[in-house]
């Protein structure tokens, strides 16, 4: 219960720039009405917290459809109503990696998102589960990647196989799949170069790289997480529209909301392209990335304490 009131404590700091300001004023006091100027400022604010446009007509429908059928007067009850829509918006339609289950977690996305530091914590994260890592410095390609990384590894005291700049990434991966059953580790992270700018050269490194788990590792899932940074908003949407093309996305890795007004993204992610958020970033502490909760989210992003 302690660790559930710290993630919801930590979700409800980063996302103060969005929920305590842009939504929770709309709510104001339990005997303001529901009224058409109330939709009009929510879906303005949900469309400055950078939920897109289809993402917010949709749930202005749904809300207004729900406060019909359960004849709500009060903005109090509306934003419970309204944070289960978003909750259930969010919620991931299949599982993720289970507590002592091994998996490989292929980590892409562009330069300058918190890559790099979201392979570091997400070492630390499963560390403390009780599981064992090991990273694999799969970017190549930028200059100082894999020292990036080996910082990180230090940091968070697991293993970390890395080759020469320049060298073949599928090659760092089969190493890094060797020692991962010859170790019995548990999580093996692979970092992989952060270019889009050609799509078809990020596609075929990717496939290759794949092909290198399924062979090395064919009982141990595979999830593509991507990490975008929610500071860039609609960008960051779009990012993962053009790696949705490139490689076979399971997951989003959202960074950086202790810094935006915008983590609406979140919810845009998930219901424009069906890619679930599966971590979140709210500091830039070693154990600032959090799994996902969609109900603590949601209730964040709207500024609201479960037993409020």
């Amino acid at each position: 219960m302690e660790k559930k009131m710290g993630f919801f404590q930590k979700l409800k700091q980063g996302l103060t720039k969005t929920g305590g300001g842009l939504l929770s004023s709309i709510f104001g006091a339990s005997d303001e009405k529901v009224n058409e100027e109330f939709y009009e400022e929510l879906e303005e604010a949900m469309i400055i917290a950078d939920m897109g446009m289809l993402t917010v007509e949709k749930i202005i429908d749904t809300l207004r459809e729900r406060i019909s059928e359960e004849r709500i007067k009060d903005r109090i009850s509306a934003k419970e109503v309204l944070i289960k829509i978003l909750a259930d918006m969010m919620r991931p339609d299949t599982d993720f990696v289970k507590n002592n289950e091994k998996a490989v977690l292929l980590i892409v996305g562009v330069n300058g998102v918190g890559k790099t530091t979201s392979i570091g914590k997400l070492a630390t994260y499963y560390k403390s589960n009780g599981m064992a890592p090991v990273m694999a410095a799969a970017d190549t390609f930028r200059a100082a990647a894999a020292e990036q990384l080996t910082v990180w590894a230090t940091r968070a005291d697991v293993p970390i196989i890395k080759h020469a700049e320049g060298a073949d990434p599928a090659a760092v991966v089969f190493d890094a799949a060797a020692s991962f059953k010859a170790k019995s580790k548990d999580i093996l992270l692979c970092d992989t170069a952060g270019r889009l700018h050609n799509k078809k050269n990020l596609m075929n490194e990717l496939e290759k790289i794949c092909r290198v788990i399924s062979r090395e590792l064919p009982d141990v899932r595979t999830e593509v997480l991507l990490v975008i940074d929610a500071t860039t908003g609609q960008n960051a949407l779009m990012q993962a529209k053009a790696f949705k093309e490139a490689a076979n996305l399971t997951g989003i890795i959202l960074t950086k909301l202790d810094g935006t007004a915008k983590g609406g993204v979140a919810v845009a992610v998930k219901e424009e392209l069906q890619i679930p958020v599966r971590f979140v970033g709210v500091g830039e502490g070693i154990d600032d990335l959090l799994e996902f909760d969609p109900d603590a989210f949601a209730r964040a992003l709207l500024g609201k304490e479960k037993n409020e």
